[in-house]
């Protein structure tokens, strides 16, 4: 639900949204940012401080289960492990190309509750003492605007919160009210120059409409509709947030896990976006494998990010989209006019319940791919000599 504010309202006029404010001094700046970062579950159980396996799946009745499946499909997995090991060589990409700030949408609890959120299957939850986990990929923003964050009850996302913004990680798209859940992520670059992640779910992801933040009750921020006067209002409530040289980033969990075919609905939301006011760049994913992308009007869109991290490993179904493929997004932006300059995708391979560069004919077949999936959306996609791919437009 996208919260109710006196003064974004005002600012909204007659629904067309504010015009465009002046933009600050120009200078490059890079974020990293990916889809799906799950270390609950199975990959919870292989940290240093594992919480209760218990689950209440139809057919798995504990978290164990998943890393035994992943050990009979690839080996042994030492356990446990340290709270780096998960990112593997992402975190040596992460040091080459040094990006001002990284946002991942985290697709699990972080807590001790015992409070599963009735009737759902699939509930994920990291325990508390394994956050070091996401710090030690020195990320800047989780985004919470998804299907599992509330998997363990409201007094989990209680915890959740408390137990991020402890380890000094900012989070956006939930939150104790409306307000909150509405309220963005603000990352300090300079004196001069602020990244803002606004996050929002939409229930065709999988979010129960009960999990919606309202004024009197904790939740996620909803997406009701991808509407016009959702974009509006979404436009007036960053009006009263930015400031010159903010980048200004939307990062939504939508849609179905499979399929590339980008819905209509929201191609021309995430347009709406743009035009409305001052969304430089539209983080999108919910999809276990990566989609296409699109620049309009020089900014970025990210229809889908896929998984990155997650305890599927073992999990069969689904093989054509070669789900344990991902890629790291490095999208450098102007924050003088929030355009995009350029965007470089880094391929993974997860194995063993760990980020690794992709070998070569994966590297390749996501290339050739995710060059199909943008080229019906307009740009192309290259792949380099370093291995990795350059997205090219205009």
């Amino acid at each position: 639900m996208i919260a109710d504010d006196p003064e974004a309202d005002a600012k909204l006029g007659d629904g067309d949204g504010p015009a465009a404010a002046p933009r600050g001094t120009s200078r490059a700046v890079t974020l990293f940012l990916c889809g799906d970062v799950m270390t609950g579950r199975g990959i919870d159980q292989i940290l240093p401080h594992p919480g209760k396996p218990r689950l209440l799946e139809p057919y798995v009745e504990s978290a164990l289960t998943y890393v035994e499946l992943a050990e009979r499909a690839t080996g042994p997995i030492p356990k446990p492990v340290g709270f780096d090991y998960v990112w593997g060589d992402a975190l040596a990409e992460l040091r080459r190309v040094q990006p001002d700030a990284r946002i991942v949408n985290l697709e699990t609890a972080v807590t001790a509750s015992e409070e599963a959120w009735p009737g759902k299957d699939v509930h994920y939850r990291m325990h508390p003492e394994n956050v070091p986990c996401l710090a030690a990929a020195a990320i800047d923003c989780c985004s919470l605007a998804n299907n599992h964050v509330l998997d363990w009850g409201r007094s989990g996302l209680v915890e959740t919160l408390a137990t991020l913004h402890d380890a000094g990680i900012r989070t956006a798209g939930a939150g104790s009210d409306a307000s909150a859940a509405a309220a963005p992520a603000v990352i300090d670059i300079s004196a001069d120059v602020r990244v803002l992640v606004f996050a929002f779910a939409t229930e065709d992801s999988g979010v129960p409409h009960d999990w919606r933040a309202t004024r009197e009750q904790s939740g996620v921020n909803l997406l009701e509709e991808l509407s016009t006067r959702s974009a509006a209002t979404i436009a007036g409530q960053v009006a009263v947030y930015a400031r010159n040289g903010d980048i200004v980033v939307a990062s939504i969990h939508w849609g179905g896990n499979w399929g590339y075919e980008i819905p209509a609905h929201q191609r021309e939301f995430a347009h709406l976006l743009i035009d409305a006011g001052r969304i430089d760049l539209v983080h999108g994913h919910s999809s276990h494998h990566a989609k296409g992308i699109e620049v309009y009007r020089d900014k970025a869109i990210l229809y889908g990010c896929g998984d990155i991290l997650n305890d599927y490993e073992g999990i069969t179904g689904y093989e054509s989209y070669r789900g344990n493929l991902a890629l790291m997004y490095f999208a450098t932006l102007d924050a003088g006019s929030g355009d995009l300059q350029r965007l470089s995708m880094t391929p993974t391979h997860m194995h063993h319940f760990r980020i690794n560069r992709a070998p070569p004919e994966a590297a390749s077949w996501l290339s050739q791919t995710m060059d199909r999936e943008c080229r019906k959306l307009g740009p192309r996609v290259e792949p380099q000599a370093d291995g990795t791919l350059e997205l090219k437009w205009g």
